[in-house]
């Protein structure tokens, strides 16, 4: 195995969340009384922190709005998570094969609350999988690397025998802050010469071909 720490992106990279996630920021915010917001504006903000994702779409908006709109979406996705999303195509073979390596970890960075990370957690057993894991809500939002530090310290591996894997440039430039090799992958929602230009150690157009090479 090429690495001791293998921490994932969730959202985009593990499980095809999306479509959920674009059509409950655009309900979100009919229900606020905002402008329509745009696909291509919300996929854009996937993987960052609400607040900070509000921000981005929405500037300039008021605390109390923007307090409102948090919870608009949050009503809307906590609803939306009764019926379970999907992984990626091979991502539970993959995972399961990561967890053979003895000196193997598995982590997890994500924009995700933790009561939502816990909950898709509970929904599917993923938890197991995991040796660690931070959401936005308990630390800074990427792309700020102190998530990746958290992980770090807690799991004891040096930032050269780690690797961020992430479908967004705020995965990578998060990981480039530190010096931590980094993986793309071009299924999720930032296009591949976004994910290029934060210089990734590999790209993977598909979840096999990821564990193929951390395994080479």
């Amino acid at each position: 195995m090429r690495y001791r720490l293998i921490i994932f992106d969730w959202d985009g990279t593990l499980m095809d969340s999306e479509a959920r996630i674009v059509d409950c920021m655009q309900a979100a915010a009919r229900d606020t009384g905002l402008a329509e917001l745009s696909r291509a504006a919300v996929r854009d903000i996937i993987g960052l922190g609400l607040p900070e994702a509000i921000d981005k779409l929405c500037p300039g908006i008021s605390a109390a709005r923007a307090e409102t709109l948090r919870q608009h979406y949050a009503q809307r996705f906590r609803a939306a998570d009764q019926t379970p999303l999907q992984f990626f195509p091979g991502v539970e073979r993959g995972i399961a094969r990561l967890r053979e390596g003895r000196d193997t970890r598995l982590a997890v960075a994500t924009g995700k609350s933790r009561r939502g990370l816990d909950r898709v957690f509970a929904a599917n057993g993923s938890g197991a999988w995991f040796d660690a894991s931070r959401t936005a809500d308990e630390t800074r939002s990427k792309p700020h690397p102190q998530m990746l530090e958290e992980l770090l310290d807690e799991t004891g591996v040096d930032v050269g025998d780690a690797v961020m894997v992430g479908d967004t440039e705020y995965d990578l430039d998060m990981a480039r802050a530190l010096g931590m090799d980094r993986i793309a992958v071009t299924y999720g929602v930032h296009e591949p010469r976004r994910l290029a230009a934060c210089q990734p150690s590999f790209t993977a157009h598909a979840f096999p071909e990821l564990i193929d090479w951390l395994h080479a």
